[in-house]
C-alpha cells in the first residue's frame, strides 16, 4: 500500500486491516518444496531503493521496523524478504517455488 494517494477514511480503513507496523507487502502461502518455510513474506521497494546506510544502520525508522518484522518472520518459520524491482522479487519467488 506504500505510496498510495488514500482519502483520510481510505487510510483508516486501510490502517484498521494492518496487521501491524512493517507487516510485508505481499505473502504466498505455499509451504516451501524442501519444507524448511511455511510461507513466503516480500516487502516491496521499488528499483534503486537504499536499504542501508554504508555503516550498515537501515535508511530510515519505516525501513527499521520492515527490517524487525521480517527478522520475527524469520524467527516463526517463513521465508522473509525485501523485494527491490520487479526482477528481483520474480527471482526470490522462483528460488522460493522451485522443486
Amino acid at each position: 500500500m506504500a505510496g498510495l494517494n488514500l482519502s483520510i477514511a481510505q487510510a483508516g480503513m486501510n490502517k484498521a486491516i494492518q496487521c501491524g507496523k512493517g507487516y510485508p507487502d505481499l505473502f504466498i502461502a505455499q509451504k516451501s518444496f524442501q519444507g524448511e518455510y511455511l510461507g513466503l513474506f516480500i516487502e516491496l521497494k521499488p528499483e534503486g531503493t537504499k536499504l542501508y546506510k554504508l555503516n550498515g544502520e537501515p535508511t530510515n525508522d519505516h525501513i527499521q521496523d520492515q527490517v524487525n518484522y521480517l527478522i520475527e518472520l524469520d524467527k516463526r518459520g517463513y521465508a522473509a524478504a525485501f523485494g527491490i524491482g520487479f526482477e528481483a522479487t520474480k527471482k526470490i519467488i522462483d528460488n522460493y517455488l522451485k522443486p
